[in-house]
């Protein structure tokens, strides 16, 4: 349901009349991140969730199986592979690229907010090819050069955030936001 709202402002020299659309159905958001540092700081961004019709995803591992019961319905998981082992993470690659494709077209997001790494890559691509708003947030990690994901995402991206202002250097159309911690 959308509801339109007129705001009229009078002045001495005019009168305007200003219309905003609110609507009031929340937006589908997707966050995603790879394990560890990058869910660590997608989590502190958990304060936003509750604000929209939001869904995560992240790696299955040891450390991601508790969040199944705090987020419930509203995480899905996809597999932990390393480069470290290339041959296998080669086949776990692309089984995870199929699964963010049956995973999107499941949650159908407005927008997908990452904070990295390999995990979330093929959703941001796939997304942008279907019509989603990507915000990208380059790791706290990084202060002095670009992530491997930074570097495929910041072309596609409808804002790219970075956590320190040095980073602009690299990135030129970034947004500076601070640190997310």
């Amino acid at each position: 349901m959308k509801i339109v709202f007129l705001f009229f402002v009078e002045t001495e020299e005019r009168k305007c009349g200003i219309a905003i659309r609110l609507d009031m159905k929340k937006k589908k958001v997707l966050f995603i991140s790879s394990t560890g540092g990058h869910l660590n700081e997608l989590q502190q961004l958990s304060p936003l969730f509750e604000k929209y019709d939001y869904h995560i995803i992240t790696e299955k591992d040891d450390s991601t199986k508790s969040l199944k019961e705090k987020y419930g319905k509203r995480i899905s998981y996809l597999p932990y592979g390393t480069r470290q082992k290339l041959f296998k993470y080669i086949f776990i690659y692309t089984y995870l690229c199929f699964k963010t494709v049956f995973l999107y077209f499941k949650i159908r997001p407005k927008y997908i907010v990452t904070t990295g790494t390999h995990t979330a890559g093929p959703m941001c691509y796939f997304g942008k090819i279907f019509g989603s708003k990507i915000i990208f947030i380059e790791t706290f990690a990084n202060r002095n050069r670009r992530t491997v994901t930074g570097k495929l995402i910041y072309p596609i991206a409808d804002l790219f955030i970075v956590q320190w202002e040095d980073m602009l250097k690299l990135y030129p159309k970034a947004v500076y936001g601070g640190a997310i911690y």
